[in-house]
């Protein structure tokens, strides 16, 4: 007891010292990032913040797995494979370069982590939260009516659809307030305050779609690998624990990553229809339907449960300026777009692929589940149950086609493009974003910029190695990182002209896991600009080709 008398004392004495200088450090601190978030977080533009946004995801991922002891004690991956590797999962991309298995265990959920955050669902999710909270807190009433300039501050008046992670702030969205002035004060403020509610209801929604649909996943699949003897030994033989495999497939799955815990892939669950099958909604539901899923979750509550903020939502689209929030003929049209993109390649991927040696061993609704599968994945999840190297060149072409096109692709007639696209050119832009448009280019001009610097690089190898550095694989591995997507050709020692030119040993993991460091270097700056591409769509509008 004296001691700990004598103790106290001390330590009473000392902080009694040194609590002045604490806590004008913590305010110098807490004055710091009030600085940074009013004046600099504040004032920068939706791309820059989803830029800073990627990049300082990955830094802290590269930090904490390269902390992290790997595995296999005989193989400690390069610093730079580690940065790529948590560049792949924050970006949602899974190009790898270090094979899945020899990640530890807490490795695979810092990256099950990644994935998560970095997923568009989740992102989404935060910026309408973010947008709600920030525009409640910080609207000045003045006369009954919310300033929304806040010149004060120097804000721009359209800070706060630009702020969030998931939207869009282009002024194409905006629609023209007509009639305004038969509104009084007090309906305008209560019009603006169903909007936010509105908004804060979607986000909450999102934030409820985002859970409890990976957990239904995650139950399934865990329920599957241990109820299904042929799975569960595949985990088993690999030293995977089979609730780190279900959370992390899931959610990377759903994240449209299409990193998996296994070397092979899903190559090694070829034969488990069941997990196919239950992986496939992960897919289209974290992807390509999440817009029209999200609609259609906002008309059933809204026939269940009357609330005003469902009506707002439904009738005024372009005002919400959502990316993912779409119109009802918008939502329509990407189901119809989707279900024809996936027929066309099931019918060639069939038709080439049935009898080949890509499906050798399956029966005939192991290949109706596994080729299903296959082409779902193409557009933007990257999972495979087939070598992607010895399918037929019209099949990988066709892949190629599908991974280059964005998320929402749709087929969207004349006649509707007046019911709430994103894309109208209805409204006049400013100068400065006429100069903008002007000089940015074509995603297309950016990805052939991208493959001949890859070309550059690897040029040596391109001589040396042909077979398996030709152009059409380096094109495949560049356009699926551009599409975050994740397939890859991969290398194989048996396709080497020179065998005998040193020891060549064959690893599951992609084609650019061969590569140069300046083509890895390049492929980095690929997967970024691929995960932000939805802000340069218009690009090359300049350039008119008659």
């Amino acid at each position: 007891m004296v001691l700990f008398s004598f103790v106290g004392k001390k330590l009473e004495q000392l902080c009694s010292g040194s609590w002045l200088v604490i806590s004008g450090f913590c305010r110098f601190v807490w004055f710091l990032v009030l600085y940074f978030y009013h004046y600099v977080i504040r004032r920068m533009n939706q791309f820059c913040i989803e830029l800073f946004y990627f990049i300082v995801l990955s830094c802290f991922g590269f930090l904490i797995l390269n902390a992290i002891d790997p595995r296999t004690t005989t193989f400690t991956p390069r610093k730079l494979d580690m940065f790529f590797t948590s560049v792949s999962a924050s970006t949602v991309s899974s190009m790898s370069v270090i094979e899945m298995e020899v990640f530890s265990n807490a490795q695979l959920i810092v990256m099950t982590l990644l994935m998560f955050i970095g997923g568009e669902v989740f992102t989404s999710m935060v910026g309408l939260l973010v947008r709600s909270f920030s525009r409640h807190d910080s609207c000045v009433k003045e006369g009954g009516r919310v300033n929304d300039s806040m010149s004060d501050l120097g804000i721009p008046p359209n800070f706060h659809d630009q702020v969030e992670l998931g939207t869009i702030a282009n002024p194409e969205f905006e629609s023209s307030k007509s009639d305004i002035f038969e509104f009084g004060h007090d309906q305008e403020f209560d019009t603006d305050q169903l909007k936010y509610k509105s908004i804060k209801f979607l986000g909450l929604l999102v934030l409820g779609y985002l859970f409890f649909i990976q957990f239904l996943g995650v139950a399934s699949v865990f329920l599957y690998v241990n109820v299904i003897s042929s799975a569960k030994i595949v985990l088993k033989q690999k030293g995977i624990n089979t609730f780190t495999f279900s959370i992390f497939s899931v959610v990377s799955t759903f994240a449209s990553c299409g990193f998996v815990p296994t070397n092979e892939n899903m190559m090694v669950f070829n034969k488990n229809s069941g997990l196919l099958l239950l992986l496939i909604p992960q897919v289209l539901l974290g992807n390509n339907l999440y817009p029209s899923a999200l609609r259609f979750l906002v008309w059933t509550i809204g026939k269940f449960k009357k609330k005003a903020e469902t009506s707002y939502l439904l009738n005024n689209t372009r005002e919400i300026k959502f990316h993912h929030f779409l119109s009802y003929i918008h939502s329509l049209f990407i189901v119809f777009t989707m279900l024809a993109f996936i027929l066309i390649q099931y019918i060639l991927f069939s038709s080439m692929e049935w009898n080949s040696d890509s499906l050798s061993g399956l029966n005939n609704y192991q290949k109706l589940i596994g080729v299903l599968f296959q082409t779902i994945n193409t557009r933007h999840t990257g999972e495979t149950i087939v070598d992607l190297s010895t399918i037929a060149a019209a099949s990988l072409v066709l892949i190629v086609v599908m991974m280059y096109l964005p998320p929402y692709t749709s087929y969207l007639p004349i006649w509707a493009k007046g019911n709430g696209d994103r894309n109208s050119d209805q409204r006049r832009r400013k100068s400065r974003r006429v100069l903008l448009n002007n000089i940015v280019f074509s995603q297309l001009s950016y990805l052939v910029v991208f493959i001949i610097l890859v070309c550059i690089t690897e040029r040596k190898k391109i001589k040396e190695d042909p077979l398996n550095f030709n152009v059409l694989n380096i094109v495949v591995e560049v356009i699926s990182a551009y599409g975050n997507v994740g397939f890859t050709t991969g290398y194989s020692c048996d396709r080497r002209l020179k065998p005998s030119d040193g020891i060549c040993e064959t690893k599951w993991y992609g084609f650019c896991g061969k590569w140069s460091d300046g083509g890895k270097l390049i492929l980095i700056v690929v997967m970024i600009f691929g995960r932000l591409k939805k802000f340069n769509m218009n690009g090359g509008k300049a350039w008119k080709l008659l």
